[in-house]
């Protein structure tokens, strides 16, 4: 990734938080570095220097501002969309890939070796896997540390560290403190037993009644549910289950997250940045798609709308397909009757595992027996390693896979691709759906205009649904 000096100071002098994530501003006067919009004194020409990536900067001996926190500045939207080697590295480091499988795994799950990630990944963002996982170790330590009462060596092992030394080391290194110092400066204000609250921040403008209101129609009783300006669900994550609050805020969204196992914090909240699509630019967006006559009028009455992604790709998967040809209402009946089935807690629980799915009785599935047989046999790939849906999949080969499977057309596998696997340049010009929002925006020929504009600029996830279906 190319920082340009003077585009990048001009961002630091104007403190615009457009460009937190993208890149980290680094003084050498100091010794730290600090997300383009830090309120302190803007620092000297001379003593700057612009890194692509907050491990980067600490490689180069600099740490964390304390008061910007530069740690928890909204993820880059490059990698967010990108379908490279590298975007899909990042999106499988941010979701605890290392901490989990060490750099063989994730090297394994790219298809490429150690030696080879580690070049381009160093070459783009000035620090390898381990030293990006190194850097997500230490905000994930920092969260345990100012959010909850666990002893520090729960902590440290709790957030990926080898041992207790590397993570006293880590924490001194990058916050220039001990561990214990960062408890006794944390809030007066703490998270209740047994949860633990952060915030999630974002590029504004965020469009919430949207947000909301599409995955309320589309919430499933005992799994997700809306509640006022908040939206719960459950979770299955790499080591348990897990429950999520999500509350909209100016500049950020207040998470409340409660987990059966804390090791799954980092791959949590990089969940529910999917699936609220914090990391995306929303200005870039609606720039491009306000510049074109048929969606101008519409990206100025709502500005900011996103299209929410999903916790678990393998859930999109079977949401499209029991999604095709019927309405709403009755994909949520079958569902919600599919995720009973599998069993059910006090709390919401996840949506069920594959290998789970793969082995329920036909009763459990309320749709006709061609689409029982869609989704178990979806099911018996994801479970068996045959079909990757999650965010670091090769987009083509995920695709071109789904569209093996009987049952599964170009269009279900594109809405799975956009949705579950993050892929923007999808084009979904054919869906009922896609043209009763046309019609409620007063543009009853968008999809033929779109298709003319197909190829000609990025669809930016099928322009955010239409506006996210408004009338669906």
């Amino acid at each position: 990734m190319e920082l340009d000096f003077e585009r990048c100071y001009r961002a630091v002098d104007s403190r615009d938080q457009r460009f937190d994530g993208w890149f980290y501003t680094a003084v050498r006067s100091t010794g730290i570095y600090c997300r383009p919009s830090c309120p302190a004194m803007t620092p000297k020409r001379e003593n700057v220097t612009f890194y692509p990536s907050a491990a980067a900067a600490q490689r180069a001996g600099f740490r964390a501002c304390k008061r910007c926190r530069p740690d928890a500045a909204p993820g880059s939207p490059e990698w967010d969309v990108r379908a490279d080697l590298v975007g899909r590295a990042m999106r499988l480091i941010g979701d605890g890939v290392v901490d989990r499988e060490g750099v063989p795994g994730l090297a394994a799950r790219l298809g490429y070796t150690e030696r080879h990630l580690n070049r381009l990944l160093t070459a783009e963002l000035g620090a390898g896997p381990l030293a990006l996982a190194r850097a997500q170790r230490a905000q994930t330590a920092r969260i345990l540390v100012e959010t909850t009462d666990l002893g520090l060596a729960e902590i440290a092992f709790a957030a990926g560290f080898g041992s207790v030394r590397q993570f006293n080391d880590t924490i001194q290194q990058v916050y220039a403190q001990p561990p214990g110092q960062l408890r006794e400066r944390r809030p007066a204000a703490r998270s209740e037993a047994g949860s633990i609250n952060l915030r999630l921040a974002y590029r504004a403008p965020l469009h919430v009644p949207a947000l909301l209101d599409f995955l309320e129609q589309r919430a499933l009783p005992g799994m997700e549910e809306r509640v006022g300006n908040a939206y719960r669900r459950g979770l299955w994550l790499p080591h348990g289950s897990g429950t999520v609050t999500l509350s909209p805020a100016d500049r950020w969204v207040c998470a409340t997250l409660r987990l059966a196992d804390v090791r799954d914090l980092a791959p949590a909240v990089a969940r529910c940045r999917r699936l609220f699509d914090l990391d995306a630019d929303p200005v870039a967006v609606d720039g491009t798609l306000g510049a074109d006559p048929a969606l101008s009028a519409a990206v100025k009455t709502d500005p900011g709308v996103r299209v929410p992604r999903s916790v678990d790709g393998f859930e999109m998967a079977v949401r499209a397909i029991v999604g095709q040809q019927v309405s709403v209402t009755s994909a949520r009946t079958a569902l919600t009757r599919l995720v009973r089935s599998a069993g059910s807690g006090d709390d919401l629980v996840g949506f069920p595992p594959a290998a789970v799915v793969a082995e329920l009785p036909d009763a459990a599935f309320g749709m006709p027996a061609a689409r029982r047989a869609t989704i178990r046999t979806l099911a018996g790939a994801v479970a068996d390693g045959k079909l990757d849906l999650e965010p670091g999949a090769d987009r083509d080969e995920s695709v071109a896979r789904l569209t093996e499977l009987p049952g599964i057309g170009d269009w279900t596998a594109g809405y799975v691709a956009m949705r579950a696997i993050g892929d923007p340049d999808v084009f979904l010009p054919t869906d009922l759906a896609v043209r009763r929002g046309a019609r409620a925006l007063g543009l009853p020929d968008l999809p033929k205009a779109l298709a003319a504009h197909a190829g000609r600029w990025r669809p930016w996830r099928s322009y955010a649904l239409i506006r996210l279906w408004r009338a669906s």
